[in-house]
């Protein structure tokens, strides 16, 4: 920004016949160095403090400012599946631990297994929160026992939050994996992992 000063100053300095600028009537009408070093000086500052104000407001110029994945935030639908049993206070005790929404992990779980502690899917994945064999044990829990499988689930949920910035592409990454995020940018064109995400988050 102090480049963008100097060069203002200094477009001032050589263009004097500007009827409506202030800044380079000063520093053309002063008759010595000194005089147009303070005119400078004060110019600045106030461009300084205008500008910066500016620049801070505005995350499109500052440089490294982190994007969040598709900019939206999702509002959780209401779990209201007719699952009472004793798995769900489980359930939602992880979800609290993870600093998850609890409703979120409810309706995880319902449509991971419907809340059956020793279901099995076709690819391998065990338990209420259906979890891979390899990530269990890169979680350290035993997915078959049905506290650790929510645990583990939970835990999983929120590494693949903090990772990519939202609900909707951790949802995406916990059903697909994380690569297929990457690769895709986004949610993945998997027919299993869009519906997936819509029941859960319900759009």
């Amino acid at each position: 920004m102090r480049k963008f000063l100097v060069a203002l100053t200094a477009f001032a300095l050589m263009a004097p016949s500007f009827p409506h600028s202030s800044l380079a009537e000063g520093l053309v009408s002063s008759g010595s160095t000194s005089n147009r070093s303070k005119i400078f000086s004060s110019q600045a500052r106030l461009l300084d403090g205008r500008l910066s104000s500016q620049y801070k407001a505005s995350t499109k110029l500052q440089p490294g400012t982190k994007k969040a994945a598709f900019g939206v935030s999702t509002a959780i639908p209401r779990y209201r599946g007719s699952y009472k049993g004793v798995y769900l206070a489980d359930a939602k005790s992880a979800a609290r631990k993870h600093g998850i929404p609890t409703d979120l992990f409810l309706r995880l779980v319902q449509q991971e297994s419907g809340w059956k502690p020793h279901a099995v899917s076709h690819a391998g994945a065990i338990g209420l929160a259906q979890l891979m064999p390899g990530t269990a044990r890169k979680l350290r829990v035993n997915p078959r026992d049905p506290k650790q499988n929510l645990e583990g689930g939970a835990r999983y949920l929120k590494q693949m939050y903090r990772k990519f910035g939202s609900w909707r592409l951790a949802l995406a990454a916990y059903n697909a994996g994380p690569g297929a995020v990457e690769k895709h940018g986004g949610v993945p064109p998997y027919r299993e992992t869009r519906n997936y995400v819509r029941k859960i988050l319900g759009s």
